[in-house]
């Protein structure tokens, strides 16, 4: 063996590794957007991943810790697209590029638009300092990304941070209510391509100034 290898990081994950704590992220998703936290459990998780839960727990030390992560996680996804929000940029084009992008993670996705609103009913007990700090401080800036295109004439005066709740609520719905849309809507196949004409017509003709 040469000394590099000797050398190298004793923490850098395998393969097998990245494979199996992603296998872990998954199976907790699936779990916690069904019982939420408290519902749920460790042997669940590990039923669900198909593995021991000595093994899991190889790779997460508690329950608490894959919450976290998967929470981490889907806030990672959500807010993406939201950071690539730029004055410079047409609004209108990257309002509905955000707004589109929400509409595609909630139809992918549900089970983590569900994680997310069960952790918010429950008052936000594992994720409260963030929505105080790092969410609060992003938003503030959108909202006077948005409000600067309000000030120069190039979309509508409307209240930036009601526009950033009528999108998250708007997309997040085809999920977190989607036992009652499936049974409302007749051809699945068409539910979210309608759902997106209809946000498109709606957010880009309320946002051109009159």
């Amino acid at each position: 063996m040469s000394n590099s290898r000797k050398n190298a990081p004793a923490d850098k994950p395998s393969r097998i590794q990245i494979r199996n704590r992603q296998k872990i992220l998954e199976a907790a998703l699936d779990v916690f957007s069904r019982y939420g936290y408290r519902g749920s459990t460790v042997a669940q998780i590990a039923e669900r991943a198909e593995m021991s839960k000595a093994n899991l727990l190889y790779y997460y030390k508690s329950k608490n810790e894959i919450y976290i992560k998967v929470l981490e996680n889907t806030l990672s996804a959500w807010l993406a697209p939201l950071i690539d929000l730029r004055p410079d940029g047409d609004p209108f084009e990257q309002i509905w590029t955000y707004t589109k992008t929400k509409l595609q993670l909630s139809r992918d996705n549900p089970e983590a638009s569900r994680l997310f609103a069960n952790e918010i009913l429950q008052g936000a007990p594992m994720i409260r300092e963030f929505l105080h700090t790092d969410l609060k401080t992003l938003v503030e800036n959108k909202c006077a990304v948005i409000q600067h295109w309000i000030d120069t004439g190039r979309i509508a005066a409307i209240c930036p941070l009601n526009l950033l709740f009528l999108i998250w609520a708007a997309t997040q719905h085809y999920a977190d209510f989607s036992a009652q849309t499936e049974i409302l809507w007749d051809n699945p196949d068409t539910l979210h391509s309608n759902a997106e004409h209809t946000l498109k017509t709606i957010i880009i003709n309320g946002l051109t100034p009159t």
